[in-house]
């Protein structure tokens, strides 16, 4: 049987005081979904009127298309579990009688366990690793171990969706990866829905397959992680700059922060923009470290799919794109000239030297021409560089004698120096 959550119009206030506002949201058989966004933007709020334990002010919720409030509780119950921030028991119950509440909507008026309900119970203690607890009473574990059992007494439900509440809060990492892992396996396995309200915006990232941003009463943006995880996004909801570097091992977007207020000791005194010209990740170090520190950047010309592209993109830089693996076109290198002119300083990056690239050596010395300052890093030096039978090296010969400053380190300790003490 299919398994389906809409929501329509929905708004939910406490008192005068509005907390949703329009939310329309739609889950289906095996969706993996995250809520994500700041403290106060409804979150749990949402949940909860998606359980059934807050009543919508307005609009709807239906479940399998019928609405909420028509569901019996004992049959939302076999459609529907819980895990809520709230998890805690007014009585000391061992482990396995704690789990075996979960089976409630399955048990006959005598309330008595079948076998069938006491293979769930097992099952669930088993994937949640708290088996072993089972004869220990609640109030003896700590909240690592409670949040395990509050998680198996949910999954004893065998309902087809599960909604959870900030499921990690309690868990050391070791654990939070392992409940996550778990609910990603029983989502691809079982068909799973699976709903969490989550902080961690990096492990909502890595295990979600849809985000949904929640911002100023209503849904921000909804997506894929990488539709949803973007650095205007987070800069808009989180009142915070990040970077956003791709996973190692699966090329989800990882949420790296930069501190809201820029330190003293990285702030800059140059103004103005700060162009990079670079290539094949020779300025990404840079494009880092220089937009940390807090100059405005843009870069040119780079081709799409490049390392420096990519990270120019993350960045949400200004810059001149060319389509991969072609030379640099009169267009586009008029492009570069155009945000060289505007830039208060050039920085020539240590590019691997090659015909398809050679203008962008050539816009380094238009920029002196236009009299900006340009710095050129020069490590591996020039020669180790240049794969246009010494045309490179004739341009930085050129680039020397325009005056040019030549920076022979890879530390970006000098260049940040020079700039920061630059005239703006």
């Amino acid at each position: 049987m299919g398994f389906a959550i809409e929501v329509k119009e929905l708004t939910f206030s406490y008192g005068a005081g509005t907390v949703l506002d329009g939310i329309n949201l739609t889950l289906e058989q095996g969706d993996f979904i995250g809520i994500i966004g700041p403290n106060g933007s409804g979150k749990s709020t949402l949940l909860k009127n998606m359980a059934a334990v807050l009543t919508p002010t307005g609009g709807e919720i239906r479940i399998d298309g019928k609405a909420l409030s028509r569901w019996r509780r004992r049959d939302l119950a076999r459609r529907l579990a819980v895990v809520g921030q709230e998890s805690g028991s007014g009585f000391n119950f061992s482990v396995e009688e704690m789990v075996s509440m979960g089976r409630y909507p399955y048990l006959d008026r005598f309330g008595s366990l079948k076998a069938e309900d006491r293979e769930a119970v097992e099952r669930a203690m088993h994937l949640t690793g708290s088996y072993h607890l089972r004869e220990r009473g609640i109030f003896s574990l700590s909240g690592g171990e409670r949040q395990r059992v509050i998680l198996a007494r949910a999954l004893a439900q065998e309902t087809p969706c599960l909604l959870l509440d900030e499921p990690t809060s309690f868990l050391d990492l070791g654990y939070q990866v392992e409940l996550l892992e778990l609910l990603q396996s029983l989502n691809r396995r079982e068909q799973l829905t699976v709903v969490l309200v989550m902080h961690d915006l990096n492990l909502a990232s890595r295990y979600c397959r849809k985000l949904c941003l929640l911002y100023g009463n209503r849904i921000y943006a909804r997506g894929t992680p990488e539709e949803v995880l973007t650095r205007e996004n987070i800069l808009e909801v989180y009142r915070t700059e990040v970077l956003i570097e791709p996973h190692p091992l699966d090329g989800k977007p990882q949420v790296i922060p930069v501190a809201a207020a820029t330190p003293a000791e990285l702030k800059n005194n140059f103004k103005q923009r700060v162009h990079l010209i670079g290539g094949g990740g020779s300025a990404t170090p840079l494009m880092k470290e220089l937009f940390v520190r807090g100059f405005t950047l843009s870069a040119g010309v780079l081709s799409v799919g490049d390392s420096d592209w990519a990270t120019a993109r993350r960045l949400g830089l200004l810059m001149v794109e060319e389509a991969p693996f072609s030379p640099i076109s009169l267009q586009r290198h008029r492009q570069n000239l155009e945000l060289i002119e505007k830039a208060g300083a050039v920085v020539l990056a240590p590019l691997q030297i090659g015909p398809g690239n050679l203008l962008n050596v050539e816009a380094a010395f238009c920029a002196l021409q236009l009299g900006r300052p340009l710095y050129v890093i020069d490590d591996p030096a020039v020669q180790a560089r240049d794969f246009a039978d010494g045309r490179g090296k004739l341009l930085y010969r050129r680039l020397q004698e325009g005056g040019a400053l030549f920076i022979t380190s890879l530390s970006s300790d000098e260049l940040i120096a020079r700039l920061s003490a630059a005239p703006s």
